[in-house]
């Protein structure tokens, strides 16, 4: 019979305390990590929701990261004006 003052029993409970913190410190970080990606997605969904400041327009994008863009490289031109 094993008792507490087993030299064995001593390791034994000192490895599965040692385990078992590991254990519960990773299913933390993997928690935290789950937690931190979902609300990025939330984030970004909640930014590609916002309409277009000008839906007429196709050439104008709103990014988040960049506020408005266009493919013109940001000077509207308009049809009748442009030179060739």
């Amino acid at each position: 019979m094993l008792t507490t003052a087993d030299p064995e029993t001593f390791w034994l409970n000192v490895t599965n305390i040692g385990l078992g913190l590991a254990t519960l410190f990773c299913m933390a970080v993997v928690a935290w990590a789950v937690a931190h990606e979902a609300l990025v997605r939330l984030r970004h969904r909640a930014a590609v929701r916002q309409p277009a400041p000008s839906a007429a327009d196709p050439h104008v994008v709103l990014l988040p990261e960049l506020g408005l863009t266009m493919a013109d490289g940001g000077e509207k031109v308009d049809g009748a004006k442009e030179e060739r």
